[in-house]
């Protein structure tokens, strides 16, 4: 009977040894430890994403202020009462600083 349940617990141990082993290899984990162990490497990975990050912010803060801009002047093109003498005065202003 002691066999018995001695046998149980060794078969649950493997199966949560076994889904522990799986869910180390689904988050990569002894890839991130390794990368932990090298501080020159795992800075240098940080700085290259963050380098693109900004690069990506400013790219796309750009494309979507010229869209925005574009817009607005074609607003001014249809002549709206209140909002057209409006979007031009705002569309002088932003073009005589750029």
């Amino acid at each position: 009977m002691e066999q018995y349940r001695k046998n149980i617990l060794m078969k649950e141990l493997n199966e949560k040894l076994e889904k522990l082993s799986q869910d180390m290899e689904k988050f990569n984990l002894a890839e991130y430890l390794e990368l932990l162990n090298n501080p020159r490497r795992y800075m240098w990975i940080n700085f290259v994403g963050g380098l693109f990050r900004g690069l990506g912010i400013a790219l796309g803060a750009t494309i979507l202020g010229a869209l925005v801009l574009y817009l607005l002047q074609r607003l001014v093109v249809l002549n709206l009462p209140l909002i057209g003498d409006s979007i031009a005065e705002l569309v002088r202003i932003v073009q005589m600083h750029l």
